[in-house]
């Protein structure tokens, strides 16, 4: 090996002057080119189905409704309500799986949209409700209390409607933050679960006692195809297809290995998987269906490119699912969901890459090393790592380095305690932009994929932005609940 100018960083050898990369692996279906139109195909979606829901409320007399005081607040209150449903069921719709969605934005993306798009909506809901109570109030004079049970126990479907309002708002508080890091992503999930269960026991309120569904035609029509498509997306893309895959491609565990101290290398075969559309950096939803646990699906990374014999995957010992890893035997059945994620080569809009990843983060950037189109020189990989003993894959990546003409830099030592840093603490006088200048001078010239940590990836990213490296070139993928 030959050290580069800045210690601790070390650049592994290029093959000599003689030596020729070898082949390009065969181009799976999930590298194609990800179409810019994708995306803003369903950022309209969402647009769209908002205007349509205030253009039925103003058709419906919402406008002239808010000349009193008390049909003021009931029509308001009526339209937060209306917008909320519709939020509802795009916070639905962002995680039904649908493929196009998917490979457009990625999980990260989506988890964060399907947060705030969830939070904007509960709090929506909280609005409708209380414009809603306080204007059937002013009406009826029934007083705050009187409203409540004249309506609970006079109009079809408020009881039901508490009932979801209950199931969302257990949803949203777990949600927060403090809440969520203190529960086991199991526990976490399964309660999440009751989002469906909220959205189900909402529907009978809006169709009985709905101002905006009771003998409106066009209304009726547009939320029943609304909720029809969130129903139909969510039983086809995360229940139908990935029990057809699973059946069809008949996955069994083949091959389980340690990988360095403390992570384990999973290969599973199966039928037909050139037919799979998985591509490299994607990751799948994985259930070993003969180990204990197998009801709980976890997301783990491709670690080598498919190439439509063999899928294989290597996990950090960081959790009971992934140490159960070492634990499986060849022949385990296996469900998968999947294939997810955007951190594949279909984003990939330059020639030259940047892959930089940090611990158990080398997996996606293993599999592009390997699967990326590439002439010598075009891709440089930077391996995070806190010690050599830590480093994953080290004689694949040099066997790729030499058959694909790439150069591979070493990272290694303990994370700096100065400051926040992507750099390693023997490293630390050097700001974040300029180590990364140094191991790639031209970088504003790449794309740039980043897996590691979530904080890391973050500062990562700042530097490759303050680097030159435009937002729509740096491509990642955060796998925290």
């Amino acid at each position: 090996m030959s050290t580069a100018t800045l210690h601790p960083m070390t650049e592994h050898p290029m093959p000599g002057p003689g030596a020729r990369p070898g082949p390009a692996p065969r181009p799976m279906p999930g590298g194609r080119p990800t179409p810019q139109w994708w995306r803003d195909a369903a950022g309209a979606f969402t647009w769209l189905t908002m205007l349509v829901v205030v253009a039925l409320w103003v058709r419906n007399g919402g406008i002239q409704e808010l000349a009193t005081v008390g049909g003021g607040l009931m029509s308001l209150g009526r339209l937060l309500g209306l917008v909320a449903s519709q939020l509802l069921l795009v916070q639905v719709l962002l995680m039904a799986r649908i493929p196009f969605v998917e490979r457009s934005y990625g999980q990260d993306e989506l988890a964060r949209r399907h947060r705030l798009v969830g939070f904007w909506s509960f709090n929506l809901m909280v609005a409708h409700l209380l414009l809603t109570w306080f204007g059937y109030a002013v009406q009826t004079r029934q007083g705050l209390w009187g409203t409540i049970v004249d309506l609970v126990a006079n109009y079809p479907g408020i009881l039901l409607a508490v009932a979801a309002v209950v199931a969302l708002t257990m949803v949203t508080v777990t949600s927060i933050k403090v809440s969520r890091s203190a529960l086991r992503y199991e526990s976490w999930h399964l309660l999440h679960l009751y989002a469906y269960l909220g959205v189900g026991l909402a529907v009978p309120h809006q169709l009985w006692s709905g101002q905006d569904f009771v003998g409106n035609r066009p209304a009726t029509v547009f939320w029943w195809t609304l909720y029809a498509a969130a129903l139909g997306s969510v039983l086809v893309w995360r229940v139908g297809v990935p029990i057809a895959r699973t059946l069809r491609h008949r996955l069994l565990v083949a091959e389980v290995r340690p990988e360095g101290r403390d992570a384990t290398t999973v290969v599973v075969t199966g039928r037909d998987l050139d037919r799979l559309p998985a591509a490299a950096g994607q990751f799948f939803q994985w259930r070993f269906l003969d180990a204990p646990g197998a009801s709980r699906a976890h997301p783990y990374s491709l670690s080598a490119a498919p190439d439509g014999r063999s899928l294989r995957i290597t996990a950090a010992h960081l959790g009971d699912g992934s140490s159960a890893l070492a634990q499986l035997t060849p022949g385990a059945r296996v469900m998968i969901e999947g294939p997810y994620g955007r951190l594949h080569g279909g984003v990939r809009t330059r020639r030259k890459v940047l892959l930089i990843g940090a611990g158990i983060g080398i997996t996606p950037m293993r599999a592009l090393l390997e699967e990326l189109p590439q002439a010598p020189g075009d891709v440089t990989l930077v391996y995070r790592a806190h010690a050599q003993d830590d480093v994953l894959f080290a004689d694949e990546l040099l066997a790729l380095a030499g058959q694909r003409g790439a150069r591979i830099f070493t990272v290694l030592g303990g994370r700096a305690t100065s400051r926040e840093s992507w750099l390693p603490g023997s490293a630390a006088h050097l700001s974040d932009t300029d180590a990364l200048r140094h191991l790639v001078p031209d970088l504003a010239d790449h794309d740039v994929y980043i897996c590691g940590g979530p904080r890391w990836m973050d500062l990562v990213r700042e530097a490759a932005l303050a680097g030159g490296v435009p937002e729509r070139n740096i491509h990642l993928e955060r796998f925290a609940y």
